[in-house]
């Protein structure tokens, strides 16, 4: 049976804070650094909390589906939700405010200095962008999300009971691996305690594969480059002899897909996007959050590239630039903080 107890570390020194244990904690949860927690929170299977840049602060009676992902944007924005709040399998609520009684269906993107407010539906796979505000009494669909109709009498209710009933059994666990006795990972690599790790893998100095990742090389190899990060629940699988391959100094962000595909150096992968077999993305590409490739597609350099399917955009400017090297930086040292602190708690375990 799922322990009661997530995987709990802390970050600078501050571990999480929870007003009364949690209800539920699924296979793998993890809470980590400065969350605080408030009463009767169920946390799925592989779920993750992550306060390192900043701070996480979680009201009463939250639900979050498994594999799903809360996190920060260092020292700009924290991640705040209130009470009541539940949200479903593989989304990602990042760097912004959710208010009370708001559910938050499968597979939905919440972005940087976002707004929502009280009593509001987000539909499966909706997007909410960067600094954008949602207004209370709607359910919201699409990327970008909008509102499709007002809420009716007790709906928000009715949702939030029909996401506890829609939870799958929990997810099995495996222990944590490094991959096939072929890989080659160097001692400075942080691969966290539940991702999951099959086949060969090839990760070059201060990378990192964060938690509840799953990573399968099948009969090929993945390829992650020097200082590159791959964020917390993203899913990478190798079905052809291509394999995966990453570049160095690249981010891949939360709750991201990648099939078979060639990623160069300097790029970002956003949040909950989905990258199709044979994609080849080039040095220095932005793909934003929530898009998809298809099968086959070249990403050229020097652009960033949405929506659905992905198509280019517009051209990088310095600032993106700019942030794709901040957050290298900082991957580089949540990484190590990270690698020591589960040393140390491997330790005290014995």
């Amino acid at each position: 049976m799922p322990s009661p107890t997530p995987h709990t570390l802390p970050y600078a020194g501050i571990s999480p804070s929870f007003a009364a244990p949690p209800a539920h904690a699924g296979a793998d949860a993890v809470v980590l650094g400065r969350v605080t927690m408030g009463r009767a929170a169920w946390l799925g299977a592989l779920s993750v909390i992550r306060a390192d840049g900043d701070l996480v602060r979680v009201g009463d009676d939250f639900r979050l589906g498994p594999r799903s992902t809360l996190h920060i944007n260092e020292k700009i924005f924290p991640c705040i939700v209130g009470d009541r709040v539940s949200v479903g399998r593989n989304s990602c609520v990042h760097a912004c405010t959710v208010g009370s009684d708001v559910v938050i269906g499968d597979e939905v993107v919440i972005l940087d200095g976002a707004v929502v407010e009280d009593n509001v539906v987000l539909e499966a796979s909706s997007t909410v962008f960067p600094n954008k505000k949602v207004p209370g009494g709607f359910v919201y669909a699409g990327s970008p999300a909008k509102p499709v109709r007002p809420l009716t009498a007790g709906e928000i209710a009715d949702r939030r009971a029909a996401l506890a009933r829609a939870s799958r059994p929990e997810e099995p666990t495996n222990p944590h691996t490094t991959g096939a006795d072929t890989s080659r990972v160097h001692t400075s690599v942080f691969i966290a305690s539940t991702a999951k790790v099959r086949g060969r893998l090839i990760a070059a100095d201060s990378s990192s594969i964060w938690y509840s990742n799953s990573l399968d090389a099948g009969s090929a190899t993945i390829r992650i480059g020097a200082r590159t990060n791959v964020q917390d629940n993203t899913v990478i699988r190798c079905g052809t002899p291509q394999g995966v391959s990453i570049g160095e100094d690249s981010t891949v962000g939360h709750n991201v897909t990648l099939n078979d595909c060639s990623i160069g150096k300097g790029s970002l992968i956003g949040i909950g996007s989905f990258v199709s077999t044979g994609t080849v993305i080039e040095d220095r590409v932005l793909l934003a959050a929530a898009a998809r490739t298809t099968p086959g597609q070249v990403l050229e350099s020097g652009w960033m590239y949405g929506g659905n399917p992905a198509r280019p955009m517009s051209r990088l400017d310095q600032g993106k630039h700019t942030l794709i090297d901040i957050i290298i930086g900082q991957y580089c040292e949540y990484a190590r903080n990270f690698l020591a602190a589960e040393r140390l708690h491997r330790a005290a375990q014995g």
